[in-house]
């Protein structure tokens, strides 16, 4: 429950494009760790372990990118074509990847193509954010359309629960990064001209 907690929080200070998002997430992340060592599983232990390792960089990468003028946060922006190919590309293979590692090693997952899904979507929605793209609110929506289902049908409610209140979230979030990258990308407007077509 601390950890699903602590991810809501993180996620919503990502939607605030604030820096504390990151150390939250790795708070969350150290919480599910434990957690995961009580009950003896090896492969969650793993798998928070890597995420952890992510959000230190995406931490990193947000402490020293580039701000908003307006606020001081962290600048948004959309991906461009190569990026969003990059990401969906990387996204597909390492999900083909993780899902047979988990077929293979049955200890490390107890529903491998889910698991692996959720697992790499998550990685990639991480990586999109301490870039600042957008597009990270995307993966976050995709992780969510199978991640809330699964829950539920495993008898997880709580997480399901949480599953439903981050989509809320992700919601709000890719409207307020879709507004603010729409802000910063708009055409600057053309300046005054006199009677002669001077520039004034």
């Amino acid at each position: 429950m601390t950890g699903n907690l602590l991810g809501l929080a993180a996620l919503a200070l990502g939607w605030r494009r604030s820096v504390l998002s990151w150390p939250v997430q790795v708070l969350a992340g150290f919480v599910l760790i434990a957690a995961y060592l009580s009950a003896s599983l090896a492969g969650g232990v793993g798998k928070q372990m890597l995420v952890v390792v992510v959000g230190l960089w995406g931490w990193q990468k947000w402490r020293d990118g580039r701000r908003d003028a307006d606020d001081g946060h962290i600048a948004v922006r959309f991906a461009t074509g190569r990026e969003r190919l990059l990401l969906a590309a990387g996204t597909a293979l390492g999900t083909l990847a993780v899902g047979a590692l988990f077929t293979a090693v049955p200890e490390l997952s107890w529903n491998p193509w889910p698991d692996a899904y959720i697992f790499v979507g998550t990685l990639a929605a991480m990586y999109a954010q301490a870039r600042g793209l957008v597009e990270f609110w995307f993966a976050w929506l995709l992780v969510d359309l199978v991640g809330v289902p699964l829950a539920f049908a495993s008898g997880l409610a709580f997480s399901g629960l949480v599953y439903l209140i981050y989509l809320v979230l992700v919601l709000w979030g890719l409207r307020a990064w879709w507004l603010r990258s729409r802000t910063h990308t708009a055409p600057a407007a053309a300046p005054a001209r006199d009677t002669e077509g001077v520039a004034v």
